[in-house]
């Protein structure tokens, strides 16, 4: 199948099929003519890079997912590991996310929202020092 069809059938665009193929991550065959030949395999592979890619897994750790899952011989040990420690990246993030909407929270309920000037949201993001005990 071309990359239209392979794209249609895998829900992601044909530019992230060619950037995922730049990067080696799926390696479509080629027809006589040079053009990119996707198969059934290849589609399925694509599902679960986007499927990984939801998970907000890196493309290093999609390549690693990759292998795992090709390899026949592995361990789920090994699977366990890199989603552990993505987990413990995402709690990270999802920790530093709720400390700005705090900071946020606390510039908005500052803010009077009239027609003076004086704004504490801009007065706040103009001190990237200032956290939000002392607001």
């Amino acid at each position: 199948m071309n990359i239209g069809e392979a794209s249609s059938r895998s829900g992601l665009p044909a530019k992230t099929i060619r950037y995922y193929e730049e990067l080696g991550l799926v390696v479509p065959d080629r027809r006589p003519n040079g053009y990119r030949d996707y198969s059934d395999k290849h589609v399925h592979k694509l599902r679960f890079l986007q499927r990984a890619r939801r998970f907000d897994f890196s493309v290093a750790e999609c390549r690693q997912l990759l292998s795992l899952y090709e390899d026949q011989d592995r361990s789920s040990a090994d699977v366990k590991a890199i989603a552990e420690h993505h987990l413990e990246d995402l709690d990270r993030k999802l920790g530093e996310l709720r400390e700005l909407r705090e900071t946020l929270a606390a510039l908005v309920a500052c803010c009077p929202g009239d027609n003076r000037p004086d704004c504490p949201i801009l007065s706040g993001l103009g001190r990237p020092d200032q956290d939000r005990e002392t607001l």
